[in-house]
């Protein structure tokens, strides 16, 4: 087996370590270039980057994935597998390997396509949603489907970070049972049914944001569906972009971001906040 894996933060990072344990080390990994973090703006590497490091897999970070088309030509791998590599491959990459490209996707295709199935999946307060793995074609998220994996959502508190993690871990497991049956021929691809597919969108900073009249009555226990509306949000939504709100304060206004709550007896309770230019604080 011979393959080349594409990924860059956390979510890839898990299933290269899940797939390095298991003996299946991709011949290189291809993850975004550094980029400055933090205040400092210190020069960071992406997670997928420290796992490959770690493992002592070879790894290549172009700013633009066309222009080491020769050098993935040149590894003539069986088929390259993508989670979460933040970069749109065009389709004389996916269709270098002989087998294809193996899309890893954090929800049970064709539902919730697109940029933010985690994020979405707690906005919907759905109870069920999983990974998929498929043969990806020039459309977003649209190939025939080699295999999938059902995740039970445990409880209404969990959160993107939680979730995230479990999805990875779930995408890993898959991944190391299903690559050999699908290098020797024994996994036969599914097309999609597009009439049952729904769509994600990229997340902004305006999503994110909650009116200060509603955070008020949610806080109050005036507004139950604004409280449970709120949480959902703050579970969704951390740490980015940030759930945030614009208050009143001496005369000015300041800018929240609402970092932990909880949504009980129809009411929600503030559990740490940062006011801007400040540190977080338990509210």
């Amino acid at each position: 087996m011979k393959y080349v894996f594409f990924g860059t933060p956390e979510f890839a990072a898990i299933i290269i370590e899940k797939l390095a344990d298991a003996g299946l080390m991709p011949a290189a990994v291809i993850s975004n270039p550094d980029r400055p973090a933090g205040r400092k703006k210190i020069m960071t590497p992406p997670p997928a980057k420290l796992i490959a490091n770690r493992k002592n897999l070879k790894i290549l970070q172009p700013e633009n994935p066309s222009s080491i088309i020769e050098e993935l030509s040149e590894l003539k791998a069986d088929f390259f597998v993508v989670a979460a590599y933040a970069k749109i491959l065009p389709k004389e990459i996916i269709g270098i390997p002989r087998l294809g490209t193996i899309g890893v996707h954090p929800s049970l295709l064709p539902k919730y396509r697109g940029a933010s199935p985690i994020q979405s999946v707690i906005l919907a307060g759905e109870t069920e949603t999983g990974v998929t793995l498929y043969l990806m074609d020039e459309k977003m998220d649209h190939g025939p489907i080699l295999e999938n994996s059902k995740f039970q959502i445990p409880n209404s508190k969990i959160t993107y970070e939680k979730l995230l993690k479990e999805l990875a871990e779930l995408a890993g497991n898959l991944l190391v049972e299903t690559l050999p049956k699908f290098l020797s021929g024994k996994i036969k691809p599914v097309p999609q049914n597009e009439s049952e597919a729904t769509y994600t969108n990229k997340i902004s900073t305006k999503d994110a944001f909650v009116d200060e009249k509603k955070l008020e009555e949610a806080v109050g226990g005036k507004n139950t569906k604004a409280a449970q509306e709120i949480d959902k949000k703050i579970r969704a939504l951390t740490p980015e972009p940030g759930v945030w709100t614009l208050r009143q304060a001496q005369g000015k206004q300041q800018r929240v971001k609402l970092l932990e709550a909880e949504f009980a007896g129809g009411k929600l309770t503030l559990k740490k906040i940062q006011i801007e230019g400040q540190k977080p604080k338990t509210a």
